[in-house]
């Protein structure tokens, strides 16, 4: 049974949510509150006499409302959106959303209104507004642990997957097999899913490459040479290397995994939501970082690097020689660098140089995009505009348009039909500094021309800064090199409570644990990992692998 939305460690935050809640009286409790004709069986009926024939028989076999023609009522759809906080960008208002506003809600009276989600705070920010009875109609993640979260808070419906085919028939009919293989949890239809062309060269660990010049280093290929560039680079009076204190969508143990680990192991330590601090590759991960820690190799104050802002300020100051983040064409880090450092040069680490072996294993992404269920609270008109939405949006005109602009304004096709970025474009209709996608992403993950040359062509110019392509096809390269090193996690087919239960608990446990072990002195390091094994394990970590255990006996997993 799925728990109710009553969490200890959030009881404070929600109270305040609830209290500011009252006071704004904005959101989705203060929508069902006017909506009376949601759940109505008799008021969702379509009474237009003007209706065909063949709609109207249409309508009385599926026994769904036709809206192809737009509500009578107009329906309000809250829809997510990540605030990134990038400097001059409204997330909830801006050409995009008014352009979809007129397109697509002007059309079937629907009012699209965009709920902001910070993109460091994305949990803390659903759990207080699904709480406070708020969250928007769409409730999303990238991981499955964290939307099988929601799912077990009660905080999504099921699913009637003949309503989606139904309102969205391009949609389903794109996504159906995903939705119909992954979107089951206990034998019940519970997410949708957005398609995914996985590319793994959009992720880039930027390094200092006129550091390397100045002290007469060749790219690292492994950790044992990284580390020689630190040595040298303290030497030198140069700085150190990157880190961020780590709090979610944990693959920091990838590069530690032996090669020869079971499927089974795989299956219960590997858990983006849950830090696999017991397991040899947290250890290895660990004793690693006090090494360098204690050597000063790596940034002294890096647990006080929380947001992504953080590591990029120190990397764009000269602090730190290194700096991993997801690249595109409009980021301003570089530009930044140069601002502060007209000398600097940037090139792509080598995706090996931070595994042991230089084997660079990683986190190969599963068979689909973004996560999503419907809000709990969400009515059948507003999730029949849901599903008319995403029909909308996936159609390859408004995908398009939604991903690159104006033609001639933000771009202009070259003669592989590739839309190239007009460079420095500033005006009304510039994207976002991720080309829009937090809007798109909930019908597709990566910009997709249906060939991967021509998906690689085009990502030259969506990923990279003009003049600096080269950071792309050096990523590129480095992931070909290590495409068979990618490791998929086994879903569970059914929900794991202890995760739900644990996973606030052991997070922040985590955080006070991993940074005292990469802290603390050398000699100190065995026996305060062996203390904190034991009490992670007491307070909950021991109950997740015995449930995962008995789930993997039962067969109850689904395996690429």
């Amino acid at each position: 049974m799925r728990k109710r939305m009553v969490t200890k460690l959030t009881a404070v935050i929600v109270t305040a949510t609830l209290v500011v809640s009252m006071v704004t009286g904005c959101g989705k409790s203060s929508k069902k509150n006017t909506d009376t004709t949601a759940d109505d069986p008799v008021a969702t009926q379509d009474v237009n006499t003007d209706d065909t024939k063949t709609e109207d028989t249409k309508e009385a076999e599926s026994g769904y409302t036709d809206y192809s023609n737009g509500f009578k009522e107009q329906v309000t759809i809250q829809i997510p959106v990540y605030d990134r906080a990038f400097e001059g960008w409204n997330v909830t208002d801006n050409y995009y959303t008014k352009w979809i506003q007129s397109e697509f809600g002007d059309k079937y009276n629907v009012k699209v209104q965009y709920v902001a989600i910070g993109r460091t705070t994305e949990v803390q920010d659903y759990m207080q507004m699904i709480a406070a009875g708020n969250a928007p109609d769409i409730i999303m993640h990238y991981d499955m642990p964290q939307a099988v979260n929601y799912y077990n808070e009660g905080a999504i419906q099921d699913l009637d997957l003949e309503e989606i085919a139904y309102y969205a028939p391009d949609y389903y009919g794109k996504l159906k097999d995903t939705i119909e293989k992954y979107g089951k949890l206990d034998g019940k239809n519970a997410f949708f899913f957005a398609e995914r062309e996985a590319i793994y060269y959009n992720w880039v660990t930027l390094i200092r490459q006129d550091w390397l010049d100045q002290v007469g280093k060749a790219m690292p290929t492994n950790r044992a040479e990284l580390e020689d560039v630190a040595r040298a680079w303290k030497e030198a009076g140069l700085g150190t290397l990157g880190e961020t204190l780590l709090t979610k969508s944990f693959t920091y143990e990838y590069p530690f995994i032996a090669a020869d680990t079971s499927t089974t192991d795989l299956a219960k330590y590997l858990d983006l939501n849950v830090a696999p601090f017991t397991w040899d590759a947290s250890k290895q991960y660990l004793q690693t970082l006090n090494a360098e820690y204690n050597e000063g190799l790596i940034d002294p104050e890096f647990y006080l690097n929380k947001e992504d802002a953080d590591a990029k300020a120190d990397f764009v100051a000269g602090k730190t020689g290194t700096y991993g983040f997801y690249i595109n064409s409009t980021t301003d880090v570089i530009s930044s660098l140069l601002a502060n450092d007209p000398n600097a040069k940037v090139a792509t680490m080598n995706t090996g140089a931070g595994s042991p072996d230089g084997k660079g294993y990683y986190y190969e992404y599963p068979a689909y995009g973004m996560v999503m269920g419907i809000n709990s609270t969400t009515s059948k008109e507003e999730r029949a505009a849901i599903w008319l939405f995403l029909n909308w949006m996936i159609q390859d005109d408004n995908l398009f348009y939604l991903q690159n602009g104006i033609e001639g304004t933000n771009y202009t096709k070259n003669a592989d039909g590739i839309a190239e970025p007009v460079a420095d474009f500033n005006g009304e209709s510039k994207l976002s500094n991720n080309n829009n996608k937090d809007y798109w992403c909930l019908v597709q993950e990566v910009a997709n021309y249906g060939d991967e040359e021509l998906n690689f062509k085009a990502n030259l110019k969506i990923l990279a800064p003009a003049g600096y392509e080269s950071l792309i096809q050096d990523a590129y390269d480095y992931y070909k090199q290590n495409a068979e090193y990618g490791l998929i996690t086994p879903i569970f087919t059914k929900s794991i409570e202890s995760v739900s239960e644990y996973s606030a608990d052991l997070n922040a446990m985590w955080q006070e644990f991993y940074v005292d072990c990469v802290t603390c002195s050398p000699d100190e390091f065995e026996s305060k990992y062996a203390s904190y094994c034991d009490e992670y394990l007491d307070c909950g970590y021991q109950e997740i692998l015995d449930e995962k255990q008995e789930l993997l006996d039962a067969g109850e997993y689904l395996s690429e």
